[in-house]
């Protein structure tokens, strides 16, 4: 929406004929949209009993030259039973509204409430990790055993019943050092899983994964995330955290799968990695995994987010470019669970709608989930359009951020670090409502 096209009114200046838009969650309003023209003074009554100090309103939808005192929309009645109306008293066409509004009103809630589970427990596994960093040193014994916990915690979850969604977060949920060691972990996870790895070896990896940049917080800061333009003398530096890395590891206790993990999350299988330029079978599979993740993470959040190419840029670089570097088995099972669009990626549909790539069935990742573009609706409000229940909606094409119309780009809000998530899926839960 336009700035400039907009204004705030206090409260109390609030006419019949305004278009209003109530910067609220859908749970904290009656109303069926959050953005409105106000046809009733029972309406504006309802509105001031919302707590609401000032309103946004916008002059070029309004129309206050209408009589629309005596009207009661829709909009006026709150959705449940409560309030004394009673569904035999209502039109069909009423009744029907009232339930797909509730609908979509249970639809959004539900979506609210797992997304924020997932970024609470993102959160929780950042937090662990910067105490991990703090306490290694002193109590490394003690620091395994955390790390252990979360990570089975982890396997046990993507290993039970029902396949696993990886989810797009909100920006800003860490700085790169913590962040990453936690989306590596997630998604070598989930790409052990779809390669059948047994529980031990995805604890190995998984462990592995978490830890394998530990050894960085050994290095000065200038040389901790590789750069382009590093001389001779930093890049042998920043080699270094690999070794430290096992030192660590070992001060830990950690297997000896793990250790090769990390050992060996720079080498790759044509002999042209880091430290030792191992080749092809020489790496263990945990290892051959956690070198794709690595380099595809780092690809989407590089140490200057300028440098940052989409989820799907990156995906498409790695087998265009790269794919001689990793295990074509592990490269192939990654492009399955990801899809072609992998979360995160901006996308315009077959029927010229913009999107964002918000979630992807790791079993079932050619239909993804989307946030699709709608003035209409308030971007808060906006609920994930799944494309494996909608036959006749498809992608087009993926775009880069800077290609979206302005307006787009504000309501989609391409991330600018790329956080991911999992849940368990038994039915993918939403179908989208009224897109």
């Amino acid at each position: 929406m336009n700035e400039a096209q907009t204004e705030f009114i206090e409260i109390h200046q609030l006419q019949v004929g305004m278009y209003i838009e109530l910067e609220l969650g859908w749970m904290s309003h009656p109303f069926p949209k959050s953005s409105f023209k106000v046809t009733s003074n029972k309406q504006i009554a309802v509105i001031q009993g919302l707590g609401l100090k000032r309103v946004r309103y916008l002059p070029e939808k309004s129309d206050l030259t209408d009589d629309l005192s005596g009207a009661e929309a829709y909009e006026s009645v709150p959705f449940s039973n409560e309030n004394g109306v009673a569904e035999s008293e209502l039109t069909k066409a009423e009744a029907d509204e009232r339930r797909a509004v509730k609908k979509r009103r249970e639809l959004l809630s539900a979506q609210q409430r797992e997304m924020a589970v997932c970024e609470r427990r993102f959160g929780e596994a950042i937090r662990q990790y910067k105490l991990v960093v703090e306490h290694v040193n002193s109590k490394p014994l003690a620091v395994m055993a955390q790390c252990l916990g979360l990570v089975n915690t982890f396997v046990d979850e993507m290993l039970g019943e029902g396949e696993s969604a990886i989810r797009l977060l909100s920006d800003g949920m860490g700085d790169k050092a913590s962040m990453h060691p936690v989306n590596v972990t997630i998604i070598s996870l989930l790409l052990g899983k779809s390669l059948g790895l047994t529980k031990s070896d995805m604890v190995d990896l998984g462990m592995a994964a978490f830890l394998h940049d530990i050894g960085k917080s050994q290095l000065p800061g200038r040389v901790r995330w590789l750069e382009d333009n590093f001389s001779s003398a930093e890049y042998k530096l920043y080699q270094e955290h690999v070794g430290q890395s096992v030192a660590i590891g070992k001060g830990m206790a950690l297997t000896a799968g793990a250790l090769q993990a990390i050992a060996q999350h720079h080498e790759l299988i044509d002999g042209s990695g880091f430290p030792t330029r191992l080749k092809g079978d020489s790496l263990s599979m945990p290892a051959k995994i956690l070198s794709l993740v690595n380099r595809y993470e780092n690809l989407c959040n590089p140490s200057r987010p300028a440098a940052a190419i989409t989820p799907h840029e990156a995906l498409s670089l790695i087998f265009a470019q790269l794919k001689t570097r990793f295990d074509g088995g592990a490269l192939s099972a990654f492009i399955r669970m990801m899809g072609v669009y992998p979360p995160g990626s901006v996308v315009q549909l077959v029927d010229e709608r913009y999107a964002i790539v918000v979630s992807v069935n790791s079993s079932r990742p050619l239909k993804p989930r989307v946030v699709v573009y709608d003035p209409s609706v308030s971007r808060h409000e906006a609920l994930i359009l799944d494309l494996e229940k909608i036959s006749n909606i498809g992608i087009r094409r993926s775009l880069k951020p800077a290609g979206l119309p302005k307006d787009a780009m504000d309501y989609l809000s391409p991330r600018l670090r790329v956080c991911y998530f999992f849940e368990s899926i038994i039915e993918p839960p939403f179908s989208g409502v009224n897109q």
